[in-house]
């Protein structure tokens, strides 16, 4: 296995399904003649042509709404969001429109979409750039809502975002273009809706996705050194839910702890913590914690930013609580 970047990761998945299928094609701001934002479409303007690496305006709701009538028509479009955070202007086609399509015309209706999108914070970009809302997206039916925590899993779910007959938010962290990881050669997916055991461990369950799971393997390796075994599960997907992998962890460990860095209000965490809470409670032996960012709006300045975004110390107090 080669170790690239999560970049050159979900860079490699767009490549070869380009070259794959001809139906496929990229639109969005500065996605063509400047390589796109995050400089995962560098190269494929002067490869692929103006025609499949379209440059848009600043309209995200023309972006979308482009992208599902092209995906109507037998396109498989892939359309990128710069921040998630403008997924808000698109909101009515993202969540009203697209997802609901296939169910409202009696499966008659395919849109088979991408919308790629970067989320989360840790940049200093202040408030109105550095949310986490993944689970306002996940709450609606007909939307899958995706969101990789390894260069491995984000090449191989995106491959399976593009060849998926159905609308997928496909949500990347703005923090961790960098992270570097082992991934497959050649042609693999990763199937959208199933969570991964991303290390194995007997004295607790830490449950995460995307930076929490970063978090959560860095924090399981430091209690390693004290004794402590704790078994990450890694979602991947937020929509589909497998919570298959999170409960049989539970029954095994006890106590678990959610980590996530959207906001614990009517979040993920909240949504994990209930299922673990209605389908094993008889196995619970602490009451489960959520390490989450703080309720306020993300601040600018570095330290007060930090401080409001959960750590690795964070999961380790929480962590040593419910042990």
């Amino acid at each position: 296995m080669a170790e690239i970047t999560m970049r050159q990761a979900i860079s490699d998945a767009l490549w070869e399904e380009m070259e794959k299928d001809e139906r496929v094609f990229i639109m969005g701001q500065e996605v063509g003649v400047w390589g796109g934002t995050y400089a995962v479409t560098k190269g494929f303007y002067d490869h692929f042509g103006e025609k499949r690496v379209r440059d848009t305006p600043i309209a995200e709701s023309a972006i979308v709404g482009g992208g599902i009538g092209a995906a109507l028509a037998g396109l498989r479009p892939v359309t990128e969001i710069m921040t998630i955070n403008f997924a808000f202007v698109a909101m009515d086609y993202i969540v009203n429109e697209a997802p609901k399509m296939h169910t409202m015309f009696g499966g008659h209706m395919r849109v088979p979409l991408v919308i790629r999108t970067a989320g989360g914070g840790g940049r200093q970009l202040g408030a109105t750039h550095s949310q986490t809302p993944d689970a306002i997206f996940a709450h609606f039916p007909g939307l899958k809502v995706v969101s990789p925590g390894t260069p491995a899993d984000a090449k191989g779910l995106l491959k399976a975002a593009i060849r998926d007959d159905n609308p997928v938010l496909f949500i990347e962290h703005a923090a961790m273009y960098q992270v570097r990881g082992e991934v497959p050669e050649g042609d693999y997916t990763v199937p959208i809706g199933v969570s991964k055991v991303q290390r194995e461990g007997s004295d607790v369950t830490v449950v995460s996705y995307c930076r929490g799971l970063q978090l959560s393997m860095q924090a399981a390796q430091q209690l390693e050194a004290e004794g402590i075994s704790a078994e990450v599960v890694d979602l991947r997907s937020l929509r589909p839910l497998d919570m298959g992998p999170v409960i049989e962890s539970f029954k095994k460990t006890n106590r678990a702890v959610v980590v996530e860095e959207g906001w614990p209000s009517y979040g993920v965490g909240s949504e994990v913590v209930t299922r673990l809470y209605e389908e094993a409670f008889d196995y619970a032996d602490a009451p489960i914690k959520r390490v989450a960012q703080k309720e306020v709006p993300l601040p600018y300045n570095q330290a007060l930013e930090q401080s409001a975004l959960p750590q690795v110390a964070d999961v380790i107090a929480a962590v040593k609580e419910v042990l």
